[in-house]
Formats: structure tokens, sequence, C-alpha cells
């Protein structure tokens, strides 16, 4: 049961117990304010009364979203990228000790065989 983005209104009783509901985390987290998923069910449950709550929250999350986007796409632009600089550097050979013990090849051809 996907979310098909279509509003019904709730009927009485569903209200009633979102309300109850809302109420009652309300009460838990006057208690305990630094609990977060007890202030994310809260903030849940008020949508569900205020739908429009629900947009406003979506349509701020999707601006940080595309703000974050801006500043990835700022930070990885052609010139800070670490290859290009990379290429325009010349390090020499490479030091320490050269890896290999010996020639890879055992010096017969596999294909003849």
């Amino acid at each position: 049961m996907g979310d098909s983005g279509i509003l019904r209104p709730l009927t009485g009783w569903q209200r009633a117990n979102v309300l109850a509901a809302a109420q009652y985390v309300r009460e838990l987290l006057l208690k305990t304010p630094t609990d977060l998923k007890g202030r994310a069910v809260y903030d849940g449950l008020l949508e569900v009364l205020e739908p429009t709550r629900r947009l406003a929250r979506q349509q701020r999350e999707m601006a940080e979203a595309a703000k974050a986007a801006v500043r990835i796409r700022e930070q990885r632009s052609g010139r800070e990228r670490r290859a290009a600089e990379r290429r325009k550097v010349n390090l020499g050979a490479p030091r320490g000790d050269e890896r290999r013990r010996g020639e890879r090849r055992s010096g017969r051809d596999r294909r003849k065989s």
C-alpha cells in the first residue's frame, strides 16, 4: 500500500484517534524533550491531521537537497579534481623497492603445448 498522493479526509473517529495519539506523544515529549524518535512520531501524526504541513515539509526538504547538490557540484569543478592535478605534475619514477620479485613469465610458450 503505497502513498498514492491523493489526500482523503479523515472520518470523525479516525481524526479523534490520531489527535489522541498526538496528544499522548506530546505529553511524553514534555517529559523527555531530547527524544528524537518521539518527536518524529509527533510530527508524523500532525502531518496526518494537517496535510498542508506535510507538503510544506517535503518542499523544505527538496529545497535543502537542491542546495546540497549545488554545493557538491561546485566541489567537483574541473580545476580541483585530483586526477587533473596528477597529470600536470611529473612525479618521476615511483619511490621504494621494486615490488615484483622476478620475471613474470615462466619462459616457455604455453600456446604450443
